[in-house]
C-alpha cells in the first residue's frame, strides 16, 4: 500500500516519501528489538530504537520548522542518526543478536532511506541557492 502522493502535493511532512520510509523502518526496527533475542541486551536495543526513531522524528521536526535552513539542518541530523543506526545494527550482527540475512534486509532499507535523505538535502540546498541568487 503506497501512501505517497505525486510530486507537488506535499502538504506536510507526512506526505514526504523520505519520512514515510524512515518511519516504517523505525517501526520495524522497534519490533525487531522487542524480540527475546535482545532481552539480555536491553541497553543496545534502547540505543538502536532511539537512533531509528530519531530519523523520521528529525525529518518531521525540520519540515515543521518552516524554513529551508532548519529543514536542511534536521535532515543532516537524520542522516547522522541513520549512520548511528547502521553502526548499531552491524554491532548486533557481530555479537550474534541478528542474522546476516536480517542485517542485509535492514541494510538495504537503511540505504534506501539514506538515498532519499540525500536527494532531499540536494533539493533543499538547490532551493537555498536559488533563493540566494534571487536576492
Amino acid at each position: 500500500m503506497s501512501t505517497s502522493k505525486p510530486l507537488g502535493q506535499v502538504k506536510s511532512y507526512r506526505d514526504l516519501v523520505v519520512w514515510q520510509k524512515s518511519k516504517s523502518l523505525a517501526v520495524d526496527i522497534y519490533k525487531l528489538t522487542q524480540t527475546q533475542t535482545f532481552e539480555r541486551h536491553r541497553s543496545l536495543a534502547d540505543q538502536i530504537n532511539r537512533a531509528a526513531v530519531s530519523v523520521p522524528s528529525n525529518i518531521a521536526e525540520g519540515d515543521e520548522r518552516g524554513t529551508n535552513k532548519d529543514s536542511l539542518r534536521f535532515l543532516l541530523i537524520s542522516r547522522g542518526s541513520l549512520a548511528e543506526l547502521e553502526t548499531q545494527i552491524n554491532i548486533a550482527k557481530e555479537i550474534g543478536l541478528i542474522t546476516a540475512i536480517t542485517l542485509d534486509q535492514v541494510a538495504k532499507r537503511i540505504e534506501e532511506v539514506a538515498r532519499l535523505i540525500g536527494g532531499t538535502v540536494k533539493m533543499r540546498r538547490a532551493r537555498d541557492e536559488n533563493l540566494r541568487q534571487r536576492f
